[in-house]
């Protein structure tokens, strides 16, 4: 491909990315009639049909993803050459981006600080979200490395290491669950007041599926995006579904009690260390990648 259609697949790669051709526009800093024109241009230098327009905004096509895959694979290769240039002098620029669930981040910071040490010239990013964004982040480039918990399968991504994450219910020691029972059903969960993360997070997803075998529908009193809230809410009596790593340091202190969960599916949950099928990483994000590896025992439950 000439550098002009180069130039005209970013115009399309941020209307997708951004959801609409006036998002683009404003990202581009140009009208939207010239992103439009761009594309248009795209797909007649092409010969297909690239976007599908819709009252919510655009979508790539079927061709519209193998052109986005193309851009983006392109992309991963400027990196890669700016980085072995950068190595020549030891490494002593570039940034590597890290999207990591919010129940890692306590044992995130060990390995982070001891790479920071090494590499101080190498800026770490780090995104904080759910399972499922984590997961498009690694898959659309925004992201290295990926940390998430019991992701989705998805065929664009590569998981690296594995280690078995137990969801459990979350209570203090003088709940009533905690007193009278050493494992929870999902209908004795119904009686008291549950709170559960929205669900774009891997423990939603897992409790939905565990409904689903069992024909229950579970009413929580409280649903939120933040492993803290959901920590807090236990402490003070209410019921929390959550892998026990999270609340490790409570376990120990024993302010908070973890009782499995009678139904398998939650006993087969995974924390997993991903990347993307087919990326090469740079040197600096492989250096990471591999101290995370040597190190993933941090992410097994205590």
């Amino acid at each position: 491909m000439s550098s002009l259609q180069d130039h005209r697949i970013r115009y399309f790669f941020e209307a997708v990315r951004l959801g609409s051709v006036r998002a683009a526009a404003d990202f581009l800093d140009v009208a939207p009639s010239a992103v439009s024109r761009q594309i248009s241009q795209l797909e007649h230098e092409l010969a297909t049909s690239l976007l599908e327009r819709h009252r919510r905004g655009v979508r790539p096509t079927e061709s519209g993803e193998r052109v986005l895959a193309y851009y983006r694979q392109r992309l991963a290769q400027q990196e890669l050459l700016m980085d072995s240039l950068q190595s020549l002098r030891g490494l002593h620029s570039g940034s590597i981006t890290l999207a990591a669930g919010e129940g890692f981040i306590e044992d995130l910071v060990v390995p982070l600080t001891s790479f920071s040490l090494a590499y101080p010239k190498i800026e770490l990013k780090v995104n904080v979200c759910g399972s499922n964004e984590v997961i498009r982040q690694v898959v659309e480039d925004e992201a290295h490395i990926g940390l998430v918990f019991n992701p989705a399968s998805d065929p664009k991504i590569r998981s690296l290491a594995h280690h078995p994450q137990p969801v459990c219910a979350i209570v203090n020691p003088e709940h009533p669950l905690a007193i009278h029972q050493a494992s929870v059903s999902l209908a004795d969960l119904d009686q008291y007041r549950l709170a559960l993360p929205e669900v774009s997070y891997g423990i939603r997803q897992i409790v939905t599926q565990a409904e689903h075998q069992q024909g229950i529908s579970l009413a929580p009193t409280l649903t939120c995006n933040t492993i803290a809230m959901l920590r807090r809410y236990a402490l003070l009596g209410g019921v929390a579904l959550l892998p026990t790593f999270v609340v490790a340091d409570d376990i120990r202190c024993k302010e908070l009690v973890a009782l499995s969960l009678q139904n398998a599916v939650f006993a087969s949950t995974q924390t997993h260390l991903i990347t993307r099928l087919g990326r090469q990483l740079s040197i600096g994000a492989n250096r990471l990648l591999n101290q995370m590896l040597a190190e993933m025992t941090a992410f097994q439950p205590h």
